[in-house]
């Protein structure tokens, strides 16, 4: 059943709207120009405008003539205004960065090969971390909207809890939020790896681009972030992406978790991709079984050794690219989608030999290829694409135009 709105959330909604219009015009852009965008009325313009004036959020201080008549002041983003921070955490690394309102990275701090078995060092490493950030970057911390921090999944986004992360040891039922806001003082909001990473993305991305996409995360685990519409797609709990056990269509290994020998997961597993290795004569010196820092140390060897110029070491990692692909693929045939963003800590390492291989397989698999073709490209956020999108998610609650917000409940 439809539910109805009523005239205070309907304001949010329009100041929402304005200000992301103001937030996208990197030029700055009038009233007029916000008028003819949003569709809004020039009162209802002027009104949040004044608002938005008083805020600080925007500034008018220059104007423009175009034709004859009055010239038009312009409006433009106080980008440093407001800032929101961002934590990933993947079982190889840790990164922390401090964005200001346009998405801008102000500030960031990677720290390699965590040492993550104990969730409560991990936590108060990262909390560390925010605090000397926020000291360089000068800002008040009255102006930091608050810290979001992005973790695999699965999640319990309401109790701010981490399930039972498959390639995590030891982070089973951990409170991220709780002990964060406890050492922090702000707001703390926790977000799913892949469904942060389309956050960041739809962010960044340019207007014709945003609406309909799908973002591969590639680091540590493999997940997908789906953005339909316009509208960031989590599913009933948050959750949604989780395609570790799509089939490949190659048998690997028995999984440890569904049971099947085709699953995504399984061709990933670092065991699988050590033995592997030792067939194609690459001794790494981490265990095949090891922890979660060992399993990552195995796979930043691995890259270094493909970055030395080792060819069986390329053709591996391709290999194992290839396996995202082809799921990726599917996700295009049930979806319908025309974009397809490759991202990730993993992914920012490797793409420079696999973005080719990946966009072929995609369209290859895609059965709708005789309407259109599905452009695939690698993200230019980085390894930062998952804390990127922490702040963003942050920022997106706080200030993003949402439909849904017009739902009363």
């Amino acid at each position: 059943m439809q539910r109805g709105t009523n005239l205070g959330r309907l304001g949010d909604f329009n100041q929402a709207v304005i200000f992301e219009s103001i937030r996208r015009a990197v030029d700055g852009v009038s009233r007029v120009e916000l008028a003819g965008s949003t569709g809004l009325s020039p009162q209802t313009i002027s009104n949040v405008v004044r608002r938005l004036l008083d805020e600080g959020l925007v500034r008018e201080d220059r104007t423009i003539v175009s034709g004859p008549g009055k010239p038009r002041t312009v409006l433009e983003l106080e980008a440093n205004r407001m800032v929101a921070v961002g934590i990933h955490l993947d079982p190889g690394v840790i990164t922390v960065v401090i964005l200001n309102l346009r998405g801008e990275i102000l500030h960031s701090r990677r720290l390699d090969i965590p040492a993550v078995e104990n969730p409560e060092k991990t936590i108060e490493t990262m909390a560390l971390t925010v605090d000397e950030i926020i000291a360089e970057s000068g800002v008040p911390r009255a102006n930091v909207l608050g810290v979001g921090v992005v973790v695999p999944g699965p999640l319990d986004p309401e109790r701010g809890v981490m399930i039972d992360p498959p390639l995590l040891d030891g982070w089973k039922d951990v409170d991220m939020v709780g002990p964060l806001h406890r050492l922090l003082k702000l707001d703390v909001v926790i977000e799913k790896d892949t469904i942060a990473a389309s956050i960041a993305e739809q962010w960044k991305g340019n207007d014709a681009e945003r609406d309909n996409f799908v973002t591969m995360y590639i680091g540590a685990g493999i997940g997908a972030g789906m953005v339909l519409n316009g509208e960031i797609h989590r599913g009933i709990s948050n959750n949604a992406g989780e395609i570790g056990h799509f089939s490949t269509g190659v048998v690997a290994q028995e999984c440890d978790i569904c049971g099947r020998n085709d699953c995504l997961h399984a061709s990933l597993a670092f065991n699988m991709i050590a033995q592997k290795a030792r067939d194609r004569g690459l001794n790494l010196t981490v265990p095949d079984d090891g922890n979660a820092a060992e399993r990552a140390a195995g796979m930043v060897e691995l890259v270094r050794l493909a970055k030395a110029g080792n060819e069986a070491a390329v053709e591996l990692i391709r290999e194992c690219m290839g396996h995202v692909g082809q799921v990726a693929g599917q996700l295009c045939n049930t979806l319908d989608i025309g974009l397809v963003i490759l991202a990730g800590p993993l992914w920012s390492e490797v793409g420079e030999w696999c973005l080719e291989d990946l966009r072929a397989i995609i369209n290859d698999r895609f059965s709708s290829k005789n309407v259109h073709t599905i452009e695939v490209r690698s993200s230019t956020l980085g390894h930062e694409v998952g804390a990127i999108g922490g702040a963003c998610a942050i920022m997106d609650a706080s200030l993003s135009p949402k439909a849904a917000a017009l739902l009363l409940r």
